[in-house]
């Protein structure tokens, strides 16, 4: 496997493993600090993001560089964005458990190159993958999570606040808070 960020993103982007490579424009591996504090991963490219091979950077994207400068405090190039798969599956629709076995291997040595304190998953299917539990993601927000003593941190995915609205947002604001806290060296919320 790749010993750095470049080599991953160079094997990655000629990747095979799955039916994703036959629809895609391009491989969005991810972008960002390497090393960073924080990671933020999210399900899969949307039609923008194959487009230009860039995690979030349609509407949604504009919501998470938001909170990423309101609420953390930075911007999206001091952390490190990826999804959970890195080819767009079609018309949006949700990564199939094959094909996120198939991605497996690059998000876990992007976890491991990365090294985050943190880590904010987006949607539900970021959490099943990484966390490997089912279930509402209501109910798995607002508890803490470890994964090899990485402080875990489920939360909403962007293109579902921005259509449900402020109460959604606010939640959502709670949880990049949480982050926040954790990485300025304070206790762990829960």
């Amino acid at each position: 496997m790749a010993d750095s960020i470049a080599l991953l993103c160079a094997q990655a982007l000629v990747c095979q493993s799955c039916g994703l490579a036959t629809t895609r424009t391009q491989v969005v591996v991810g972008e960002g600090e390497v090393p960073s504090d924080l990671m933020i991963i999210g399900e899969g490219p949307g039609a923008r993001e194959d487009e230009l091979g860039r995690p979030f950077v349609g509407r949604s994207g504009k919501l998470l560089d938001r909170l990423i400068q309101e609420e953390l405090g930075r911007t999206r190039d001091q952390v490190y964005i990826t999804n959970v798969v890195k080819c767009r599956p079609p018309n949006n629709r949700d990564p199939r458990p094959d094909e996120m076995h198939a991605c497996a291997p690059w998000l876990e040595r992007q976890i491991v190159l990365v090294d985050p304190r943190v880590i904010l998953l987006l949607g539900k299917t970021a959490v099943s993958r990484v966390l490997g539990v089912t279930g509402s993601l209501t109910a798995l927000r607002g508890r803490r999570h470890d994964r090899n003593g990485i402080l875990v941190i489920p939360t909403y995915h962007p293109a579902y606040v921005l259509r449900g609205g402020a109460t959604r947002l606010t939640e959502m604001r709670v949880d990049f808070a949480r982050a926040r806290l954790t990485l300025s060296g304070g206790p762990h919320a829960t």
